[in-house]
């Protein structure tokens, strides 16, 4: 593949109006979702006194929103209008908010566990909605581009939304925060409700004669038996495996690193995380834009977000952080982005949305996982913060390492095969 096979970043913006409108209604959605997590931990912490296992277990339902709901989710992708799907979840989202905050319900730890698992349950309606809809409003050249500038819409809201959000919620209060969350879910709608309706195709809607239960079935079966697909939606589970905790653990250094306070603190570590996994996209797909090594790609991407945590562990937390979370994330932006275009290009338009589903649930369930983990460990004191933080860099070394061993060469061989004499 060569280096100009993939459009630009400015003229897919220009040229692709459709794509164009998504991109601001993401990352307006985006923009408000940080607000509401950052409310969510700082909320947990008050209701805690700042317990690492009550703030853990925001991640851990968030995560579940996704992981109990996601085959369910992605088979709906398949079967119904992927538009009016995002309609519906950013709709939901207004719905779960707003009714949350008129009867004061966040006033203690389950209802705030129960608002978390809600918001991500519209999450996670949206998602595979949204990864199945973008190949329909894209050309094949256009679709990595098309990716990296999805990745950098979420990662900018998340630099962006965690530090406004942050400073906002220590300015004004949690309320506040929340109340803006739900307007940009209103402004995304009105944005997303311009777009064409982009899938599923008339085929693909036959699938509706079958149960529900049995396009789950029949979705999994497929990735199963689609090992070009079983293996890559491994790659978002093997960063998790550290990641997840990783996330979770930035709550607690912002908490300890000296910031002005930690609502302040969490939102400036978040903003490194954020820009961080913007960048890795854009800067990846420059580097490698042929889409055949991107398989040799994941193993030492994802042991390079745990190096990166490992130098955290070592060091003084001072200024320095920013970048070392910022190199390291980039290293999962990038994976993570390789992984959805390689997923998309290699899957059939009928069966994407539960391909979407069956990825997102092995990386949400290894999250969650991965929080649950290093917060029982805090909890308990069976090792520091900074020992916690080691092992997690540890673990993601250890699964590139165990990647390169048992996918990759089952990878290199597939491609091999795909290539013309």
């Amino acid at each position: 593949m060569e280096m100009n096979a993939h459009i630009g970043y400015g003229e897919l913006l220009k040229t692709n109006k459709s794509f164009r409108k998504l991109f601001i209604a993401d990352w307006i959605s985006y923009l408000g979702d940080w607000f509401s997590v950052i409310a969510m931990f700082i909320l947990a912490s008050n209701e805690s006194d700042g317990s690492p296992l009550a703030i853990a277990m925001v991640l851990v339902c968030r995560m579940l929103g996704i992981a109990l709901t996601d085959p369910f989710t992605g088979m709906l992708a398949d079967r119904f209008s992927r538009k009016k799907l995002l309609i519906v979840a950013n709709l939901s989202a207004i719905v779960v908010i707003l009714f949350s905050v008129n009867f004061e319900l966040l006033n203690n730890l389950t209802n705030l566990y129960i608002f978390a698992f809600l918001l991500m349950f519209c999450r996670a309606i949206y998602d595979p909605a949204h990864f199945a809809y973008l190949p329909n409003i894209t050309d094949e050249n256009e679709l990595l581009t098309a990716n990296a500038l999805s990745s950098m819409s979420w990662s900018a809201a998340l630099g962006f939304g965690a530090a406004l959000g942050g400073f906002v919620i220590a300015e004004f209060g949690v309320t506040t925060g929340l109340l803006i969350d739900s307007s940009t879910f209103v402004l995304a709608v009105l944005l997303i409700m311009t777009l064409p309706e982009g899938g599923p195709t008339k085929d693909t809607k036959k699938s509706r004669n079958h149960g529900v239960f049995s396009d789950i079935r029949n979705g999994l079966q497929i990735v199963i038996n689609t090992p070009q697909i079983r293996r890559i939606i491994t790659a978002k589970g093997l960063w998790a495996v550290g990641g997840g905790a990783q996330v979770f653990l930035l709550i607690l250094i912002g908490a300890e690193a000296g910031f002005s306070s930690v609502a302040a603190g969490v939102g400036v570590l978040y903003m490194a995380r954020g820009f961080g996994s913007g960048s890795g996209p854009i800067i990846g797909r420059y580097l490698w834009p042929d889409k055949s090594s991107w398989p040799s790609l994941i193993g030492p991407l994802v042991g390079l977000s745990g190096l990166f945590y490992i130098i955290i562990s070592q060091i003084e937390w001072t200024m320095i952080l920013l970048p070392l979370i910022f190199i390291s994330h980039g290293a999962s932006g990038a994976n993570w982005v390789f992984s959805n275009t390689m997923i998309q290009q290699r899957s059939d338009d009928s069966w994407l949305g539960r391909a979407s589903g069956f990825d997102s649930l092995i990386m949400s369930t290894t999250f969650a996982l991965s929080v649950l983990f290093s917060a029982l460990i805090l909890e308990f004191e069976y090792a520091s913060l900074r020992e916690t933080i080691f092992i997690t860099g540890i673990l993601q070394i250890t699964a590139g390492i165990l990647w390169n061993i048992f996918g990759l060469p089952a990878e290199n061989e597939w491609i091999k095969s795909q290539t013309p004499n």
